[in-house]
């Protein structure tokens, strides 16, 4: 018989069998409910960040500060009462948005390397298969402080393992991004090397700025 050869699907796969690799979205989910789990577990505050974190520790704490306080005179209610109920939903906000975290980064590939041709669907894969990485990489820095603590450390309360997580992060964020842009934009030289620490900076400032737009988010949907 003529037409679609016997064993395979419609898709070119053998039927039957599943195909040997996980999409670039549900990498990303599987990743994303890893680290919740984790997160959770170890009592991290990566993306969940706390109403006090916003308050005292963050780069917009100023700014933070004045938007919490006219909130809580048009609630008519007390920064006592109100934490409770914030980092409640902050935590499930989250959960919830993480995804659009990944999509925010799709513009810089797609403007960095706006020569290569790629379409902006293959852009946002990408930053799918680059924040599953990232979401990985947070699993294992989370871990990291319950087991310092164990040793006599101060765990999340050490500003010092902070610093020296997230450096680790961003420096291990580098390299992948420099692996990566050979293998999917054909990058090469010191522009390869450029463009990863560009896109290192986009990954940073998004991270940072997913966590602003949670606290806004949150802040005026309680």
């Amino acid at each position: 018989m003529l037409g679609q050869p016997s064993g395979l699907s419609d898709s070119g796969v053998p039927s039957g069998r599943r195909k040997p690799y996980v999409g670039p979205i549900q990498l990303f989910l599987t990743a994303n409910l890893l680290f919740f789990t984790i997160e959770s577990l170890t009592g991290g505050k990566v993306f969940t960040t706390p109403l006090d974190s916003h308050l005292h520790t963050q780069p917009w704490s100023p700014l933070a500060a004045s938007l919490v306080s006219h909130r809580l005179e048009g609630m008519r209610t007390t920064l006592d009462l109100y934490t409770p109920l914030f980092d409640h939903a902050v935590a499930l906000n989250a959960r919830l948005l993480i995804i659009f975290m990944a999509l925010s980064f799709a513009p810089v590939p797609s403007i960095v390397f706006h020569r290569s041709g790629h379409p902006l669907a293959a852009h946002a894969l990408f930053s799918f298969h680059l924040y599953a990485f990232m979401l990985l990489l947070f699993c294992v820095a989370t871990a990291v402080p319950p087991i310092d603590k164990v040793f006599g450390g101060a765990g999340f309360a050490s500003q010092g393992l902070d610093y020296a997580l997230s450096i680790t992060l961003l420096v291990v964020c580098a390299v992948y991004l420099y692996i990566a842009t050979g293998a999917v934009y054909g990058a090469t030289g010191i522009s390869r090397a450029l463009k990863a620490l560009t896109l290192t900076v986009g990954v940073a400032s998004i991270v940072l700025g997913y966590r602003f737009v949670l606290l806004l988010i949150t802040l005026y949907s309680t």
